[in-house]
């Protein structure tokens, strides 16, 4: 069984405490004003039967280490609301689909999807690990308070256009998404208040922060985000 123990952060925003439980990889719990938020549920990180259930699942793309169907089941509830790409379809249906560049407002929050995709780590066939269009970044309006959960991607362009983050999540995990140099540049292109690196693996947290340690406008904060 996976460890149950996992360490959370508290914010305060317009709305009252934001407080995000680090489940780990791409896995994370979002609570606020008595809504409970699982970002891209995964089992090998957590015994999700004994996880909150969730009034909105938040789903980047459809792959098995995000979309994680045992571990949705174990969360869902009858009236659970379910945002999603096109892709998660296949498996789960009656969600709300996003694409790059949608909006939505749910529960009282701000939902935008935001471009995720590979540039430069491609397959053996020449595909990207994750092809442009097909999965999403969110950012997520709680209040005055806006967070980037960014799902698989590198460091691309689109980044740029991303304004006023306070709280921002950039995977770091050769090859399907991110050197921490490449994080570093996504993290100068938007500037976050507190960035966290996630979905990392192996990848060295310490150079992260070795390479943002001049930057004092971004907090990074390592977490146990494997």
């Amino acid at each position: 069984m996976a460890d149950q123990t996992f360490e959370k952060d508290l914010f305060e925003t317009s709305l009252g405490p934001l407080e995000i439980t680090f489940i780990g990889h791409g896995s994370l719990i979002l609570e606020v004003t008595g809504k409970v938020i699982h970002v891209d549920p995964y089992a090998a990180k957590a015994d999700y039967g004994l996880l909150q259930k969730a009034d909105i699942i938040l789903v980047t793309h459809e792959h098995g280490d995000h979309m994680d169907m045992s571990a949705i089941e174990s969360i869902r509830k009858p009236d659970t609301r379910f945002i999603y790409t096109a892709a998660c379809q296949d498996n789960l249906q009656g969600g709300h689909v996003m694409k790059n560049g949608d909006t939505l407002e749910e529960s009282g929050f701000s939902f935008e999807a935001v471009p995720a995709y590979n540039m430069l780590h491609k397959r053996e066939n020449g595909q990207p690990f994750h092809p442009p269009g097909a999965g999403n970044g969110y950012v997520l309006t709680i209040g005055t308070t806006r967070l980037y959960i960014a799902g698989d991607t590198e460091d691309i362009p689109e980044m740029e256009d991303i304004k006023d983050i306070d709280i921002a999540f950039l995977p770091m995990n050769l090859p399907y998404t991110m050197t921490p140099a490449m994080v570093t540049r996504a993290a100068l292109s938007f500037k976050p208040r507190i960035l966290y690196p996630y979905h990392y693996g192996q990848s060295s947290t310490n150079e992260l922060v070795r390479l943002l340690k001049d930057e004092p406008a971004i907090e990074v904060r390592i977490r146990n985000l494997q």
